[in-house]
């Protein structure tokens, strides 16, 4: 797939309050500087239409971005951020949970790994409980190229295993790194032969 455009479509923090027109949505999410922001200007090819920051919690809203006319990414709330006041961690994950679990457009949900470690307590709850209310879901390993090839592999089979103890079957897994522009291709074919089933 070829990103020819995208465009930003809106920010919500309620399902209510999404763009009014209804498109098939491929939501990212992931914990605290695990590359979501990058990952997601890397497949669009636009450096600025999410916003990077090294402070945790910048995105507190769903933002809805148009993509070729036909389809909405969504960049979501991070979870997991211990350094944030309690009230806005609790907003944020309301946020979250809502949209996940009541948008009836969402077609999948990539769930960002940091690759450099061991697949952590707060995603696995997370996973458990998407696993648990039917939700669709991907996971896409981030920052890849700071680890050799053995090393990622080594990596992801760890993570692989850990998650082997509470899945039958494992999600789809893709791996990418903003920074050495790898995975871009895999990430969009895999959405468009999602979106070709549709």
């Amino acid at each position: 797939m070829k990103i020819s455009q995208a465009i930003f479509a809106g920010s919500s923090t309620r399902v209510a309050q999404k763009p009014a027109r209804r498109l098939p949505e491929f939501a990212f999410i992931g914990r605290s500087n695990v590359g979501k922001s990058s990952l997601i200007n890397m497949l669009t090819g636009r450096s600025k239409l999410a916003m990077t920051s090294s402070t945790p919690g910048k995105t507190k809203v769903v933002n809805h971005f148009l993509i070729n006319d036909s389809w909405y990414l969504v960049d979501l709330p991070g979870y997991g951020y211990a350094k944030l006041p309690d009230k806005m961690r609790r907003e944020l994950a309301e946020v979250i949970r809502e949209y996940i679990m009541e948008s009836q457009e969402l077609v999948m949900l990539f769930v960002l790994i940091d690759s450099r470690h061991d697949i952590g307590r707060i995603d696995l709850d997370f996973l458990s409980e998407l696993g648990e209310h039917g939700i669709p879901f991907a996971i896409i390993f981030t920052k890849t190229d700071k680890l050799g090839p053995v090393a990622l592999q080594a990596q992801i089979d760890r993570d692989c295993a850990i998650l082997s103890q509470t899945w039958e079957e494992l999600p789809p897994m893709l791996a990418s790194s903003s920074a050495a522009r790898t995975g871009r291709d895999e990430v969009l074919d895999y959405i468009d032969s999602i979106l070709k089933q549709l």
